[in-house]
């Protein structure tokens, strides 16, 4: 058996000088490799894509339903981006969408059963998927990545953007 291709990164080397542009953009070539087989094997597999997964994975953890608006702050994108998956979810039946009984403006959210029982699905492919991508690495290395990337989360929040005067 032949060993894997390399993944080309934007900037190969070591840290030198410029470790952290370096470590960002290792960071960002294993998202962006990881995003794009996920995108790939969903349109593939079950002819779906990355946001409608998205939205009904979010749903998933909502059996009560969601907003609009609580959808697209939990997925991070625009209610515009959300309205155009929900639809089409909705017309695969795959979600319905009530008026919420306490606000008029606001509609409700849901996964149908046939909507629950295709994500299901494609939450065990998704599950299998990453575990594979990611079987190269031991459990204590996943650990310790898991901890250095929740401390670059603190990082990042600690960061408000302003420059130093």
């Amino acid at each position: 058996m032949t060993a894997p291709a390399p993944i080309r990164e934007k900037h190969d080397g070591a840290m030198g000088a410029h470790g952290n542009v370096r470590l960002w953009l290792r960071l960002l070539t294993c998202a962006t490799v990881i995003e794009k087989r996920i995108k790939r094997r969903f349109a593939d597999r079950f002819g779906v894509t990355l946001p409608r997964f998205d939205v009904m994975a979010a749903l998933d953890r909502h059996p009560e339903g969601m907003t609009m608006g609580q959808l697209s702050q939990a997925l991070l994108v625009s209610n515009g981006n959300v309205t155009g998956v929900v639809q089409t979810l909705a017309r695969d039946r795959y979600v319905s969408i009530a008026p919420s009984p306490t606000d008029g403006r606001a509609s409700i959210v849901r996964l149908t059963q046939q909507g629950r029982e295709c994500f299901a699905g494609l939450a065990d492919a998704h599950h299998d998927w990453i575990d594979a991508m990611l079987a190269g690495l031991s459990r204590d290395q996943r650990t310790a990545l898991y901890d250095l990337l929740g401390a670059l989360k603190h990082s990042l929040a600690a960061d408000t953007g302003k420059e130093d005067a």
